[in-house]
């Protein structure tokens, strides 16, 4: 049977959601987990591999388990034997034989959080990006939309990523203020290793008045990493929702 798993997980704990060797991962948490109730080895197939540190309200997995289950009780079951780890399994579905929970999404959504205040954080340490300094989350907005559309995105590329071309379509880039927090929402059926991060870190040097509008589309027109503004920190970025 396979199954379709929507999970929350904090990612500070691990290296990310790949399974790597002995280092800590969502995904081998789930899979140690998914051993120990059913005996057997199942791979869990997420639908975006969370970097070190990133977060996860949305994320979603597959999996295949021989023998029957009712979904709702694979995801008590799940639960219980993932603590203290923090990871949730929100909702289990059954699935069909061919769901694949990468290859069949068509849209991503990540939030990534900027507290913009000078005290330190304390409640969400670990969990948003604090920029001391007043930034300016209109002219950042303005400068988002000169990212939206396909575009070889090089630029916002890590010179790690596997993909196998630099062009991607981003459907959207919205950056809001609520009080103290900016946030970036960024939509696309895919995204290269670290773009968000990376588009983020660039947008929040317009924010400081280091950087204009026309300099982030002409950093994108260039396709030359060293282009690229700071690159954000890990723990403000969040995967929230996967569509299909």
């Amino acid at each position: 049977m396979r199954f379709k798993l929507t999970l929350e997980y904090d990612g500070g704990p691990f290296q990310g959601w790949q399974r790597l060797g002995d280092a800590p991962s969502v995904q081998g948490a789930l899979e140690g987990v998914v051993e120990r109730l059913t005996g057997a080895r199942s791979e869990v197939v997420g639908a975006g591999r969370t970097d070190a540190g990133v977060h996860a309200r949305g994320q979603v997995a597959h999996l295949d388990i021989a023998r029957p289950f009712e979904a709702w009780k694979l995801a008590e079951a799940l639960n219980a034997h993932l603590r203290p780890a923090p990871v949730a399994v929100l909702k289990a579905e059954d699935a069909a034989p061919d769901f694949h929970a990468r290859f069949d999404a068509v849209r991503r959504v990540y939030l990534y959080r900027i507290v913009n205040r000078r005290a330190p954080l304390a409640l969400d340490h670990a969990h948003a990006w604090r920029i001391g300094p007043s930034v300016d989350a209109s002219a950042m907005h303005a400068a988002a939309q000169r990212l939206i559309g396909q575009h070889d995105f090089t630029t916002f590329r890590d010179s790690q990523c596997q993909a196998k071309s630099p062009i991607k379509t981003l459907d959207r880039c919205d950056v809001r203020r609520d009080g103290d927090e900016v946030q970036i929402w960024c939509e696309a059926r895919s995204f290269l290793h670290r773009q968000v991060r990376s588009m983020v870190g660039t947008l929040a040097e317009v924010g400081l008045g280091k950087m204009s509008a026309d300099d982030v589309a002409a950093a994108l027109a260039a396709k030359d990493r060293a282009q690229c503004g700071p690159v954000a920190p890990a723990d403000g970025l969040y995967l929230m929702r996967v569509d299909y």
